[in-house]
């Protein structure tokens, strides 16, 4: 009986390449399917402007830039890595109790909209919860020379699992800090308002429900799968990505809107399909093609979203309230991109996330880019 699951996977294998199924067959078994159709744009081979800055990290999550031109980045063992202007890596902080399973682990950094008085970062880690469970929470800390100080829980409680975490956390110019959340792998969840899993959350830097949400809870938008990226435009609009449905049928990948108290449908409607009082995607992959899509980011009228089992960076540009189709940046030529940040410099920085136990390393894995977003086409 040994022999069964290999012969399974072997027929498998033939059908995928003998008979041409769907992409997104072909990429459950190869990796990054080719997006056919889509504007390829930048390419790593003789790209002006393109520099590695760093090298040998471990699933890295998130970028946070400081006042004083460092920076800091998650890995998700549970390490802030602080890093110089030029990558070089000035010293580790540890957080307590983070628990690295599966998607989960140390994920979100933002630092308080006040942090050059009060030193304060937050995180949203995945850790143990009071009934022995995986939850995952947000906490907030003081970024001292040498550790992390005077944590603080800001908001714990949050459905955790070994897969769909959300954990993307930014403050948003209300200054009031959103959060992402998952539906922890059952996906009745994002319908359940009695549930702060799969949905998009606004909260107090305290971690109390921000004044002016819809249903006077944390909740400001729910009906989400596992959202991952959090943006806003020139004109203050909250856009972000988020991961559809997984395993062989795995496409439809969004780009959404959001709007306060918006329910955005899984899993009742995927894709083009619409149902009374939900919202569909801006924009989506399609059912064969599969981005992953992870951290959001927006300049001058463009969005740049890194994905995962997409291994490339996309770029959308705004056209009033719906967006261009994506271009396609770097396709295979890094690998997994988890981070896309935009610097003080105004360059981008992104991170990859090959080392997280679904990608093929490479050399100088996982790895920091800096990007000047001029040389993309």
């Amino acid at each position: 009986m040994k022999g069964a699951p290999r012969l399974a996977v072997v027929v498998l294998l033939a059908l995928a390449v003998g008979w041409g199924l769907n992409r997104t067959v072909r990429a459950y078994f190869f990796g990054a399917s080719d997006p056919e159709g889509l504007a390829r744009g930048a390419t790593a081979a003789g790209l002006q402007g393109l520099q590695v800055l760093a090298t040998g990290l471990e699933a890295p999550w998130e970028i946070a830039f400081l006042l004083d031109g460092d920076f800091l980045v998650t890995e998700r063992p549970g390490r802030i890595s602080r890093l110089g202007p030029d990558g070089d890596r000035r010293r580790s902080y540890t957080v307590p109790g983070v628990r690295a399973v599966g998607e989960g682990g140390l994920m979100g950094l933002a630092l308080d909209p006040d942090f050059a008085g009060n030193g304060w970062i937050y995180v949203m880690l995945t850790g143990d919860g009071s009934d022995g469970d995986l939850e995952n929470r947000v906490e907030r800390y003081r970024l001292g020379d040498q550790s992390l100080q005077d944590r603080t829980v800001v908001l714990d409680g949050i459905p955790g699992a070994r897969f769909h975490d959300g954990g993307r956390i930014a403050f948003g110019p209300d200054g009031y800090l959103y959060v992402t959340t998952g539906d922890a792998t059952d996906s009745e969840r994002a319908q359940n308002r009695g549930s702060v899993a799969g949905k998009i959350l606004r909260i107090t830097r305290d971690g109390r429900p921000a004044p002016g949400n819809p249903f006077g809870d944390e909740i400001y938008s729910w009906g989400h799968r596992n959202a991952q990226g959090l943006a806003w435009d020139a004109e203050g609009r909250l856009w972000a990505t988020e991961h559809g449905r997984s395993g062989m049928r795995t496409g439809l990948d969004e780009l959404n809107r959001i709007e306060a108290g918006a329910n955005y449908g899984w899993p009742v409607i995927e894709g083009d399909e619409t149902s009374d009082g939900m919202v569909a995607p801006v924009v989506h992959s399609g059912p064969d093609l599969t981005w992953a899509p992870a951290a959001l980011a927006h300049l001058d009228g463009r969005l740049f979203f890194g994905g995962l089992r997409g291994e490339a960076l996309y770029e959308v540009r705004i056209r009033g309230n719906d967006v261009t189709e994506p271009q396609v940046h770097f396709f295979r030529d890094f690998g997994r991109i988890r981070v896309v940040r935009i610097g003080p410099d105004g360059m981008l920085y992104l991170a990859t996330s090959n080392r997280d136990g679904r990608g093929q390393v490479r050399d100088g894995d996982d790895r920091i880019l800096q990007v000047d977003p001029a040389s993309l086409p």
